[in-house]
């Protein structure tokens, strides 16, 4: 199943218009699907770039009284001291992996990849781009926080990705992933890569959600890591 060996439907995709030169991995957050990510990159979307938006399998999630739900791991609570599903984490970020390694095979090398995601998404993506061996373009970081982060410096020791960009947002009301988790991520995170290489753009007003503002910010993010390629 495409690298993703969980129970979970293929990954909906903004196809490129052209040949395919770049890719753009989203992970969805907690209860989503890939489906509305999908739309909302295809708004954005550039003629070279295929958008690939990943479905979570679904799994009883303990912060929401193991409700089953589409899930990238279970999630126990959101404050930072929270205890973590170290398994599910290190299993969703080898699925993530192998996703990339497919886009490889289909053409495109890692590092005209960017892996990204929203909430929980944006936590596996940040943690898979620390743990991968693949060279990413970067990483988009919304509304979320850095998963295992005790297991840091020592996880990334191997990690390809010191210098790469890394955009990561946060909307200053968000009730959920409250924004010192993420402004205390990015302070992290510049301990971990080249900290010139950290963009955190605050959101005023924005719960946990997305907006216009936002979008366009990923949009110009993307434009800069991956242009195209002149043949």
């Amino acid at each position: 199943m495409c690298g993703n060996n969980m129970s979970a439907p293929l990954p909906a995709i903004v196809p490129a218009a052209r040949k395919a030169t770049a890719a753009v991995i989203f992970l969805h957050g907690l209860g989503d699907t890939g489906h509305g990510w999908a739309e909302a990159l295809a708004g954005i979307r550039m003629p070279h770039v295929k958008y690939i938006c990943p479905h979570a399998p679904t799994m009883p999630v303990s912060l929401n009284m193991r409700m089953s739900m589409p899930s990238w791991f279970d999630i126990y609570g959101l404050s930072p001291d929270a205890d973590e599903d170290e398994t599910g984490i290190k299993r969703a970020s080898e699925n993530i992996k192998a996703l990339i390694d497919q886009e490889v095979k289909n053409g495109i090398p890692s590092h005209r990849i960017i892996l990204g995601g929203f909430s929980q998404g944006g936590a596996l993506s940040l943690y898979t781009a620390l743990t991968t061996q693949q060279k990413l373009a970067g990483v988009v970081a919304l509304s979320c926080w850095l998963p295992l982060r005790k297991s840091f410096p020592q996880a990334s020791a191997n990690c390809a990705n010191k210098d790469m960009h890394v955009l990561q947002c946060h909307g200053d009301a968000d009730p959920l992933v409250p924004f010192m988790f993420g402004s205390q991520t990015a302070e992290r995170m510049k301990g971990l890569i080249n900290p010139a290489n950290i963009t955190f753009k605050s959101y005023r007003g924005l719960p946990h959600s997305a907006c216009p503002e936002e979008i366009v910010d990923i949009k110009r993010f993307i434009e800069k890591q991956l242009p195209p390629i002149t043949e």
